[in-house]
C-alpha cells in the first residue's frame, strides 16, 4: 500500500517520531512522509509511533492508498525530492 503520513506532536517528541518514519518512509516536508509500505511495516510503523506520541495532545494523520497508480501529487513552489529521485 501507500501512504502519506502527517504529524503534529509536541515538541520533545519530533525527533522521535521523525526518527521513526525515517525508517519506513519517505521525508517529503516537514511532519511529512510518504512511501509504499508492506501491510506488517504497516502495524510497525503504527504501534511505534503509538509508543511515543501522547493521545491527549499529539495528531498524526495517515492517508492509504491501495497502490501509487491511485496517488496523484501536484507541488507548488520549490519541490521536494522524491523517493524516486533517489538511487539506492
Amino acid at each position: 500500500m501507500f501512504i502519506i503520513l502527517v504529524y503534529d506532536v509536541a515538541t520533545e517528541r519530533v525527533q522521535k517520531v521523525h526518527k521513526v518514519c525515517k525508517k519506513y518512509l519517505t521525508w517529503v516536508q516537514n511532519s511529512v512522509f510518504e512511501g509504499e509500505i508492506t501491510k506488517a511495516e504497516f502495524r510497525l510503523l503504527k504501534a511505534e509511533i503509538n509508543g511515543i506520541i501522547d493521545d491527549s495532545m499529539d495528531s498524526v494523520v495517515i492517508y492509504k492508498f491501495r497502490s501509487k497508480s491511485y496517488y496523484a501529487r501536484e507541488n507548488l513552489g520549490r519541490e521536494a525530492p522524491s523517493s524516486e529521485d533517489f538511487i539506492f
